[in-house]
């Protein structure tokens, strides 16, 4: 159900943004501007075999549907930056029950204060989250017999677990003051740096009744860390239709382990084949040792509709 509502969300949500355009509204006498635009991607992946087809095969069938929107200011003394992303996916293996492959939500802002031509006093707070439940996938190996000409093989089948998220838990809260650089109007290349910053993970306490969960300890249902986040965006392009993104986040919590530091790298790559189809590829790779003892490693390639404005 979760999953529908969403869906129909972003549809409304894209209904609405495709019909608005760039604001440039002037205020009194002093320069005070509000920038809009946004972007909605729909990827989709699809493979069936039949019975006969020699070498064999698996069908499946997936379905990712991406948005960002923003909404900034900027006057002679002031900015404010505002962005909030989602992304969803499902995917379908055989006879499998659908599956999540992606789950996402984010909302960032900045406010700055103009301290030089490039500097900004700042603050600035990040929330993430997701939408719907999770469950750890129980994976087993199971050879498939030959029949007829097709030959035998060997699958890993991902049967479901227990639940071990849902809708706001976990949720993960960072805010902080510091200074932000940006060069003149250029978005495209800015950085934060806050010596002082807040992190606070919420969790249900359903899931922290007989282990840790997302670092929460058992019985508890948040957990608190006072430390230093630096956060790099930088997006250029390579050639005409093709476009790389790349976004940096680095958190060390001055309480506990500080030389631990929490990683969040995000790469996206956009290669724009006209105004409305692009082939997108992600990369994400995310390493909290009070989640896992590992780097935790995301990607998706896809061809799909896009719309910005």
């Amino acid at each position: 159900m979760l999953q529908r509502i969403f869906l129909c969300m972003m549809c409304l949500v894209s209904h609405f943004c495709f019909s608005q355009k760039e604001q440039k509204v002037p205020v009194a006498d002093s320069l005070k501007i509000w920038f809009v635009k946004g972007k909605s991607t729909l990827l989709f992946n699809q493979s069936a075999f039949n019975k006969d087809f020699a070498t064999g095969g698996v069908n499946s069938l997936s379905l990712d549907i991406n948005g960002a929107f923003e909404f900034n200011y900027d006057d002679a003394h002031w900015r404010w930056d505002n962005k909030f992303t989602a992304a969803y996916g499902i995917a379908k293996v055989d006879d499998e029950d659908f599956e999540k492959t992606n789950d996402q939500i984010q909302y960032n802002t900045l406010v700055g204060l103009r301290a030089s031509k490039n500097w900004d006093y700042s603050f600035f707070s990040n929330l993430r989250t997701q939408l719907a439940a999770g469950r750890e996938g129980i994976k087993q190996r199971v050879t498939i017999p030959a029949t007829g000409s097709t030959p035998e093989r060997t699958v890993t089948i991902v049967s479901e677990g227990d639940k071990n998220s849902q809708f706001f838990s976990p949720a993960i809260l960072e805010f902080g003051p510091g200074m932000s650089w940006k060069k003149g109007d250029d978005d495209n290349f800015k950085f934060n740096l806050a010596p002082v910053t807040s992190k606070i993970t919420f969790v249900d306490s359903r899931f922290t009744e007989e282990k840790e969960s997302f670092g929460v300890e058992i019985g508890e249902s948040s957990r608190y860390e006072l430390g230093a986040s630096a956060r790099g965006y930088l997006k250029f392009k390579v050639l005409k239709i093709v476009t790389l993104e790349n976004i940096l986040n680095l958190y060390s919590n001055y309480l506990e382990d500080a030389q631990n530091v929490d990683l969040d790298y995000l790469f996206n790559m956009v290669i724009r084949v006209n105004k409305y189809i692009t082939s997108n590829f992600t990369f994400q790779t995310i390493y909290d040792d009070n989640t896992a003892a590992a780097f935790q490693v995301r990607e998706s390639f896809g061809l799909g509709l896009n719309y910005g404005f």
